[in-house]
């Protein structure tokens, strides 16, 4: 009987902890950056969703552009997030860190997005983009 008691707790426990984890907010947090390694890390990324830490180029206008590097993230909170850049970025080029859907695409498990494209596209809360402008140094 104590057994299928401590079981339960233990049940429940995990089922809180992964309900905590359904309901932090959506974000990413990462700082200026060197690249000289070709990957961009977030320090920490919170999806609401399996999907994908995207890294669009941008400017002070702040309008995402083209992608150059993607990572998988799975739901929930993630420590230590690195996206391998796909193209060179420059020290003073301006990244957005982008949290992207999985779904829409085709195949899971394939980053299908596009820009402007709804396949793997960004995820907006409240209709608002998850995401954190850095510098690459």
């Amino acid at each position: 009987m104590k057994i299928l008691a401590l079981t339960a707790a233990l049940g429940l426990a995990g089922t809180a902890a992964f309900a905590d984890d359904q309901m932090k907010t959506p974000m990413v947090d990462a700082s200026d950056q060197s690249v000289a390694n070709g990957v961009v890390s977030a320090d920490k990324v919170v999806a609401p969703e399996n999907g994908w830490l995207v890294v669009h180029r941008t400017d002070s206008e702040m309008a995402p552009g083209p992608v150059v590097g993607y990572a998988p993230l799975r739901m929930g909170e993630t420590d230590d997030v690195a996206a391998i850049l796909t193209e060179e970025v420059n020290p003073g080029d301006m990244l957005m860190l982008m949290v992207h859907s999985e779904a829409g695409g085709m195949e899971t498990g394939k980053f299908e997005y596009t820009l402007g494209a709804k396949e793997d596209g960004p995820i907006k809360p409240d209709g608002k983009l998850v995401m954190k402008v850095i510098t690459a140094q």
